[in-house]
């Protein structure tokens, strides 16, 4: 008798009360559902609960280390890694369940997300299939870089990764108020990465940098062809590389306020 191996499907959320029911009912067909969260305060913890997931606490200290923990706690063969702005769709739960029923299939696998902005589904600005990277794997055949953001993986297997065709959904955004606080949060972590591997920031390369990002989504990644949805997430990403060298150098500065006495009348 075939015994087919389970799933744990891991998802990493912070504050999320109103995006965590739709990620966890989502991969409610997996055998094993785990949120890791860093102390939400906004009612999260109890909507995952109430939904049958398990929450286990992790006090952040970066993306790659959140994600090593969380993988630590999964008990099952595979695991599934999804965020709270993602969406299992049925047909990538059917190809991921085919996947890990095949033993002739490889340990790790990336998997295309779609990304809905603005209204529209994103075409092109670098957002998809957008192979961010690997969400399936066997329990054991890799582990995550320790960078405070843009984490990279490690593989622990002798056998190359695959590529699933069957795509997630990914919502990053309600509203541009999100981008914005994305844009800032992001670009403290990137600063603080830059610091972590002693490379300087300055304003001359926070604009270069900045303006680059823009081409790169905007022109090479066909930004453009998006519309104003495109052109809104090249411009972020000029914020985000901009304030990441503008935030390395003000940290290199560690400018002081001028100081204030006290003012009497004479």
């Amino acid at each position: 008798m075939t015994v087919t191996p389970k799933v744990t499907a891991y998802i990493i959320a912070f504050n999320e009360a109103d995006k965590i029911a739709a990620a966890v009912n989502s991969v409610l067909w997996a055998d094993e559902i785990i949120v890791a969260d860093s102390g939400s305060t906004d009612g999260m913890v109890e909507i995952a609960e109430g939904l049958g997931a398990r929450v286990i606490q992790i006090s952040f200290k970066g993306f790659g280390d959140l994600r090593n923990q969380a993988i630590a706690a999964c008990t099952n063969d595979w695991v599934f890694s999804l965020d709270a702005d993602e969406r299992c769709t049925p047909e990538a739960r059917d190809e991921i369940l085919r996947v890990v029923a095949d033993p002739a299939g490889v340990d790790i696998y990336f998997m295309p997300r779609r990304n809905f902005f603005m209204g529209r589904w994103i075409k092109h600005s670098g957002w998809y299939p957008n192979y961010r990277q690997p969400q399936l794997f066997r329990r054991g055949t890799m582990s995550y870089t320790l960078e405070p953001v843009h984490e990279g993986y490690v593989s622990h297997s002798d056998r190359p990764e695959g590529h699933l065709t069957q795509p997630i959904w990914q919502l990053p955004f309600k509203n541009l108020d999100e981008v914005v606080h994305k844009v800032n949060r992001y670009s403290r972590l990137g600063a603080e990465k830059l610091a972590s591997r002693g490379r300087k920031g300055s304003m001359g390369r926070a604009f270069t940098h900045g303006v680059w990002a823009f081409i790169k989504h905007y022109v090479f990644k066909l930004g453009a062809l998006d519309g104003w949805p495109g052109f809104v997430i090249a411009f972020a990403y000029f914020e985000q590389t901009f304030y990441r060298y503008a935030k390395g150098f003000e940290m290199d500065q560690n400018w002081k306020m001028p100081e204030s006495l006290p003012l009497k009348r004479d």
